[in-house]
């Protein structure tokens, strides 16, 4: 199972998303619940690593895990929270279709 962590502010800003587990829907190198995790993760890590004004820390620190930190400045702001609600639906989208390999938890908290 794909477990997976967001943080949002109460606006739904994008602040941190943790990625762990693996959802065994299939041969290693073939799984396409985490190719689409995967895949999400690492283009809107990419997108936000490359704009000003947003502060980014993350890794992926083992097979498996994946984990992005967000900050921003007030002209970044915007854009983090674009990429945050691109990235929330198509996690969630994957959550709901594959419910029995990835599971997305949603924490928010205050700005």
């Amino acid at each position: 199972m794909i477990e997976i962590e967001a943080v949002l502010e109460t606006d739904g800003t994008l602040r941190a998303c943790k990625v762990q587990g693996h959802s065994g829907a299939g041969k290693s190198g073939t799984d396409i619940v985490c190719a689409a995790v995967s895949v999400l993760m690492r283009t809107a890590f990419s997108v936000l690593s490359e704009r000003k004004g947003i502060t980014l820390e993350g890794g992926a620190p083992e097979k498996g895990q994946m984990w992005l930190e967000a900050g921003y400045e007030t002209e970044g702001k915007d854009f983090l929270h674009t990429v945050g609600v691109f990235l929330i639906e198509g996690l969630s989208s994957v959550a709901r279709e594959f419910p029995k390999n990835c599971k997305l938890n949603i924490v928010t908290r205050r700005n």
